[in-house]
């Protein structure tokens, strides 16, 4: 069987106060910052993987379209596969000088 999740979020499932009502939380999103301004932090990781070495750049602030649309980018350059999750993005194999180098170029000149 799968597990249904709840789309409202929260956890509330019922109340007996019959005044009650929900009101989700409203998150806002953080504008994105200019590439000069982003503190990426590229390392190699392989935790919880198997023993596969993938790249993670972490640190991205913005908006969900620009840290997908990045990690996009960096996975087409590298030629291999990967995720964005959690406004991380992980590129599979080691790929660390070339993705530093890469960010350095499109103007991330604070990546680490």
């Amino acid at each position: 069987m799968t597990k249904k999740k709840n789309s409202s979020g929260n956890g509330i499932v019922y109340s007996t106060d019959p005044n009650f009502s929900f009101e989700p939380e409203h998150t806002e999103e953080q504008e994105t910052l200019s590439p000069a301004q982003q503190q990426l932090r590229v390392k190699l990781d392989t935790k919880q993987r198997a023993g596969k070495v993938v790249t993670l750049v972490d640190g991205f602030i913005g908006k969900d379209e620009d840290v997908e649309k990045l990690g996009k980018d960096l996975k087409t350059k590298c030629g291999t596969g990967g995720s964005v999750k959690d406004g991380q993005i992980l590129i599979q194999g080691d790929y660390k000088e070339k993705v530093i180098k890469w960010l350095q170029d499109w103007g991330y000149k604070k990546t680490k």
